[in-house]
């Protein structure tokens, strides 16, 4: 009898699976048992510490206006694990996604592997691509990119860093220098890695494996940022790592088509403004993505009160963000939300130095305040609005 989607997410969630290990030895082993379908496929490979998700979805709404069958990987989710992985904007089925599952679980127990959820998360995504033969796949990282399950792939048509960030340093290491020495991990021989800071390792890596170093501005022409349905001073940077990967890579692809792309590019409660709620959905979730938040919030609804909906991962440093983010008259409302980590009412509140509330579902949002609900995408996922 077939695991039914309900008793796979149970698998998941499970403590044999819900932890983080890096290193690649146990996806190896596990991709080889299935006859290596990562090496089938052709990849644009996406990691940083923000915008990620942006460049990707960008990338692949461009790619699809072309014509290409694309396949794309990103994290977290913010409902379900089938937003993950998406054939041409499709997000698999759940029946798909139990039926890989399964298969997967059963041969890890007969090989005596244990694989992670990430990890199990991710050949599934290759099993998947790969039955489907998707024409390119873009690939974002979970965690760092050297010991990412996702750079098992042997070689890309390009990799894209993007804005580095303190955030998870305790596996990461607790400098720039160290994070971007990881996120560089992703870089392939006689390729090309696209950024826009230089970092004295992204820049040695490059060398190294001989692959084009492509440094560009985190500007771009107004008709193109215009275009763009994602909303936020920060966004300017991802289109132009995005655009310069398309210019690099499928330099075919003309202005016209990419016009046309920009707008249909989805990628949700990224300083996503609802107009009927006055409400502001962003899960910005660590200090680089808070400040971009407040720079955001205090460029398009300045001198403007505002209420505050925030619950944050005890991972996070969450005390930082609530020193940036929050101002004495402000209206604050801490979420203590159902789910691993997660902060307490407590917790949070001690980290403030200003007057605070408790976040209850009956809470009603006020038109006549700018609402912002942020500060974790499994947060905001628990939430009705």
């Amino acid at each position: 009898m077939s695991l039914s989607y309900k008793d796979t997410i149970k698998k998941l969630h499970s403590k044999e699976m819900f932890y983080i290990e890096t290193g690649l030895d146990r996806i190896f082993s596990v991709l080889k048992a299935f006859g290596n379908p990562e090496d089938n496929l052709k990849y644009i490979h996406v990691a940083g510490t923000n915008g990620k998700g942006s460049v990707c979805t960008i990338l692949d709404s461009i790619l699809r206006e072309a014509g290409f069958k694309t396949g794309l990987y990103t994290s977290p989710h913010i409902y379900e694990y089938t937003e993950r992985i998406k054939i041409s904007g499709v997000e698999i089925s759940k029946k798909i996604f139990s039926e890989y599952f399964e298969k997967i679980y059963n041969k890890t127990k007969e090989l005596k592997i244990y694989l992670t959820e990430f990890e199990i998360l991710t050949v599934i995504m290759f099993l998947y691509f790969n039955d489907n033969q998707v024409d390119i796949v873009i690939l974002e990282t979970g965690l760092g990119g050297r010991l990412d399950a996702t750079n098992v792939i042997k070689e890309n048509l390009c990799s894209i860093i993007t804005k580095i960030d303190l955030d998870h340093t305790d596996k990461l290491g607790n400098t720039k220098e160290q994070i971007a020495y990881e996120k560089a991990g992703i870089i392939k021989s006689n390729s090309a890695v696209i950024t826009s800071e230089c970092y004295e390792v992204i820049k040695d890596t490059a060398e190294r494996f001989n692959s084009m170093l492509i440094l560009v501005s985190p500007s771009v022409d107004k008709k193109f940022i215009n275009a763009l349905s994602l909303k936020g001073l920060h966004q300017s940077e991802n289109l132009s790592l995005a655009l310069t990967a398309i210019n690099y890579v499928f330099p075919e692809i003309n202005e016209e088509l990419i016009l046309k792309a920009l707008p249909k590019v989805n990628n949700p409660y990224r300083f996503q403004y609802f107009k009927d709620k006055n409400l502001i959905v962003d899960a910005s979730h660590n200090p680089n993505g808070i400040k971009a938040l407040r720079e955001n919030l205090d460029c398009y609804f300045p001198n403007v009160k505002r209420c505050f909906i925030f619950g944050c991962l005890k991972t996070k440093d969450y005390k930082q963000m609530i020193n940036i983010l929050f101002k004495e008259d402000d209206e604050i409302f801490f979420n203590e939300f159902d789910y691993p980590n997660a902060c307490t009412y407590e917790e949070l509140k001690n980290a403030c130095l200003y007057k605070t509330n408790r976040y209850a579902e009956t809470l009603s949002l006020e038109n006549d305040k700018l609402n912002i609900i942020c500060g974790s995408f499994y947060m905001i996922g628990k939430m009705k609005f």
